[in-house]
């Protein structure tokens, strides 16, 4: 089992986006019993809420559903994940840090890392489009699968 861990700031746009939409594909794929995908933040600003209402409206949109309650990533998720998926640089600087004290950076990347064009995924709470975070997070998502299918780690 794969376990893939998605991290933004509070944990109710961007990373329950990919979560959901990573969950969706892996099923529609056929792949779902490979894998384990959870989210959380680097904050805990916003723990204990559910995904952000046009977060959510956007996926809908797409018809993706599903619930999630924002959480702050924990030792446990450096010890358990076998990938963690930061949304952006900032919140990849601060997993870094966490990282290193532990020996889990080669864990690590972003989750458009894995496309034709490396980028952060920029923060719908302040940009307002919710549709550009929904295709950047799907093109990492589907980038991010096929570099598993390159190494192999799909079979």
């Amino acid at each position: 089992m794969i376990k893939v861990t998605f991290v933004c700031l509070g944990n109710i746009c961007r990373s329950p986006m990919a979560e959901l939409i990573f969950k969706d594909m892996l099923e529609k794929e056929g792949l779902a019993d490979l894998f384990e995908a959870d989210s959380c933040g680097t904050s805990s600003c916003e723990a204990g809420n559910p995904v952000y209402a046009p977060a959510k409206a956007a996926l809908e949109r797409h018809g993706i559903s599903g619930t999630h309650i924002a959480r702050k990533i924990t030792d446990d998720d450096f010890a358990r994940s076998d990938y963690i998926l930061a949304a952006d640089s900032e919140n990849m600087s601060y997993l870094t840090r966490r990282a290193a004290e532990s020996g889990y950076l080669g864990k690590l990347h972003r989750i458009c890392d894995f496309t034709s064009r490396p980028r952060d995924v920029a923060d719908p709470w302040y940009t307002r489009d919710f549709e550009k975070t929904y295709a950047d997070v799907t093109d990492g998502c589907r980038g991010f699968l096929e570099y598993l299918e390159q190494r192999g780690e799909l079979r």
